[in-house]
């Protein structure tokens, strides 16, 4: 939702702007501010939450609330900039769909995307928010394009597979690029002459705001390009934080708690049981810098994206724990035996090796803070220090050190990240969670 709106807001001011074919521009101006893309996804928005929350028993119940909703926040920004149809529309006692192919049906429709819980669904509800108004057969096709390509997303598919649906499914052709498209393009705001090249524009697109600047540099249409791109994009990339700060400087109250309600459903929906943001490499996750990043990034600008996406990663990671190593009383009694024998030169055990014949439990290290027990957890060997040197320090998968906790459940709070760096706390209920976030390596 935040990608839709941003679109909106950053590419509003390029609007009919002949000679911003490039993508060397602020993204927020003195002129930012939202338009009928973002008001429009809001209502959309907050029909589809109430269908989650079970309001509805029917589609001609969702199509009621939407007309209901639509009118009413239309009414309160009445100056948004809509246009001639819609307006009427709008305004209308009785308001009819009245055949419209535009790409007002693809801008406000991305919460079907992300609220749909399959295909079959993600298309159903883009039909039901198109067909208010937009009951022709392309304006259906554009919603659709744009709710696929995010449900697509979301749920971890490639760039080629999300344009594979798009041209195999819908029927759009996305052959000529960016390139090949901005020199001649110019305002259009049906749907077969917007949505395709909003949708090469997310496909060309390098992360978030490549993708919001790709768009825009086409011309034309800007915010509802940019609207629908950065929709997708959000989806495919996640939005860094400052973004979405800055986003929500832009929106007034009533919109924010929408927003708000919105992405606490989609947590339920989408992140804990099908992952969010871009895939991530093995080779990424290797050294720890991207989970130290997270952590980082939490702690500075404590959003929910910022939590979720340290849960998100954390999965994926290899930690390091300080541990207490005890060995089987078969293993113990040979290394007594070696001690025994060196007498007073230990030090002719260095760089011996040992080869345990039985399981070496390990037992983590629990620290206090007040009445709270703690297992401490480090990004990274560098990170945790020395430590104790009376400790083992062991590189573990995090989901082994949650099995790990499991066993201490009724002894410890629960983990506490990089405590010596930036200690984040997890509530031993909260980590579990991480076991349910779907991996991102890959995807």
């Amino acid at each position: 939702m935040y990608g839709a709106i941003l679109g909106d807001i950053i590419g509003a001011p390029y609007e009919f702007d002949r000679g911003n074919k490039t993508k060397y521009f602020p993204l927020f101006c003195d002129k930012s501010k939202f338009t009928d893309d973002t008001v429009m996804t809001v209502a959309v928005a907050e029909v589809l939450l109430n269908n989650v929350d079970g309001e509805f028993d029917s589609d001609v119940e969702i199509i009621q609330s939407l007309i209901s909703s639509m009118k009413n926040w239309g009414s309160e920004y009445p100056n948004a900039g809509y246009g001639g149809m819609f307006g009427h529309w709008l305004k209308a006692d009785d308001p009819e769909p009245y055949n419209s192919f535009g790409n007002g049906a693809a801008m406000r429709v991305s919460a079907a995307g992300w609220l749909a819980t399959s295909m079959e669904e993600a298309m159903r509800l883009a039909c039901l928010t198109a067909v208010v108004t937009h009951n022709h057969p392309e304006g259906l096709k554009g919603a659709q394009a744009v709710a696929g390509s995010i449900y697509l997303a979301l749920e971890g598919k490639d760039k080629e597979a999300i344009k594979s649906f798009v041209t195999e499914v819908i029927g759009y052709d996305l052959s000529r690029t960016c390139d090949e498209i901005r020199p001649n393009y110019h305002h259009d705001e049906t749907c077969q002459r917007s949505v395709p090249e909003a949708i090469t524009a997310f496909l060309e697109g390098e992360n978030f705001e490549d993708v919001i600047r790709t768009a825009i540099s086409l011309g034309g249409d800007t915010d509802t390009l940019a609207c629908i791109a950065g929709s997708i994009a959000e989806a495919y990339y996640g939005i860094p934080d400052e973004l979405v700060v800055e986003c929500r400087n832009n929106l007034p109250e009533e919109m924010l708690k929408i927003i708000d309600r919105f992405y606490r459903d989609v947590d339920d929906i989408w992140i804990l049981y099908r992952g969010k943001g871009r895939k991530i490499s093995a080779k990424e996750l290797a050294d720890g810098s991207l989970l130290r990043e997270a952590i980082r990034k939490y702690k500075y600008w404590n959003t929910d994206d910022s939590f979720w996406n340290l849960l998100a990663i954390l999965r994926d990671s290899n930690v390091w724990i300080p541990c207490n190593a005890i060995s089987g009383s078969k293993d113990q009694a040979s290394l007594d035996k070696m001690i025994q024998m060196a007498g007073d030169n230990l030090d002719s055990l260095v760089g011996m090796e040992f080869t345990n014949e039985e399981p070496i439990r390990l037992v983590p290290v629990i620290i206090s803070n007040g009445e709270d027990n703690f297992i401490p957890v480090f990004s990274s060997a560098e990170v945790m220090g020395e430590y104790d040197d009376q400790c083992s320090k062991v590189a573990k998968h995090f989901l082994e050190i949650l099995e790990m906790a499991q066993f201490y459940k009724n002894k410890v709070f629960g983990i506490v990240l990089n405590q010596f760096t930036e200690p984040v706390i997890l509530h031993l209920d909260m980590a579990e969670i991480v076991e349910k976030v779907r991996s991102r390596v890959g995807r």
